[in-house]
């Protein structure tokens, strides 16, 4: 299924869309709870209660909404892993922007860090890089899981199983507050630096996470476009690594790493500026698009 969160007139509601887009069906309406957390904590029971309140929903077309974010108050920090595309990687070190790598462009172990979920925001919704007061606003567009059940130490071979679905994440960063304070939280924790969406799409409906296809494109002109297939540290490699040390709970959300393309990547960089539009696209999950103030 294709999930959206919305608010129409109001209310908010968890919906499903249709293949073309076009229409939603209001989930919440037919009886389902309007938190898609709570949905995705009672496992396949939850998507068999979306699946029946689907037949007996009605149809809203897709006009008459504002879709948010799939997840607009995690329960957690969004877990994030840095430096996880080959080309990237190379691209942050050049930059001289990292301050925590130590002269090392390929990392030896994943790189985690978070972003507050008060960072969270929602399609359409204006990335304030006017808000940034180091003026050095960036993107980053990535693939993001999230978690569908409990699990710790969970092997990388059973590490899909605890998979529910997939999102997308635009990892905004204010590039000198990174290196500014010598970790990653601050700077890419500003209110509204993570939009996320348009849909969370489940898991069986993307049987190999692999062959998705992430690109990003700055007021239409292509920045970014990677294969998942590329990543340093695939999504089983990251599963094991964070659960070795930290239990991950349903609703966990874990964006997987940008590609190369980035603002920083150019020489001199191409930071976001109010006016400017953010487009990342990942088939099947749809195109998550923001503007900036």
């Amino acid at each position: 299924m294709r999930f959206v969160a919305f608010i129409k007139e109001g209310r908010t509601g968890i919906g499903c869309l249709d293949p073309h887009e076009e229409i939603l069906l209001d989930l919440t309406q037919a009886g389902l709870s309007d938190n898609l957390i709570s949905v995705i904590e009672m496992g396949e029971q939850g998507l068999d209660m979306a699946r029946e309140a689907a037949r007996k929903s009605q149809q809203i077309p897709i006009q008459q909404v504002r879709l948010c974010a799939p997840f607009p108050i995690p329960r957690r920090n969004i877990i994030c892993v840095g430096k996880n595309y080959f080309e990237h990687s190379k691209e942050f070190e050049k930059s001289g922007f990292d301050s925590t790598s130590g002269g090392q462009t390929i990392p030896d172990a994943p790189v985690i860090f978070t972003k507050a979920t008060t960072s969270v925001t929602g399609p359409k919704e204006p990335i304030p890089a006017s808000s940034d007061p180091s003026k050095s606003t960036d993107y980053e567009g990535e693939l993001a899981v999230v978690v569908g059940k409990q699990g710790y130490k969970i092997p990388q071979s059973e590490a899909f199983n605890y998979i529910c679905g997939y999102t997308i994440i635009n990892d905004v960063t204010a590039r000198n507050l990174q290196q500014v304070h010598k970790q990653w939280f601050l700077g890419k924790s500003l209110n509204g630096f993570c939009p996320m969406g348009p849909t969370f799409v489940t898991a069986d409906e993307i049987k190999e996470p692999t062959k998705l296809k992430v690109t990003t494109r700055v007021n239409g002109e292509l920045r970014q476009q990677a294969s998942v297939a590329d990543l340093i540290f695939d999504i089983p490699t990251i599963i094991e690594t964070v659960s070795s040390l930290i239990t991950l709970i349903p609703g966990d959300i874990i964006a997987t790493g940008t590609p190369a393309g980035v603002g920083i990547g150019f020489s001199p960089p191409r930071f976001l500026q109010p006016g400017d539009s953010v487009a990342i696209e990942i088939d099947p999950i749809g195109v998550l698009e923001n503007p900036v103030i």
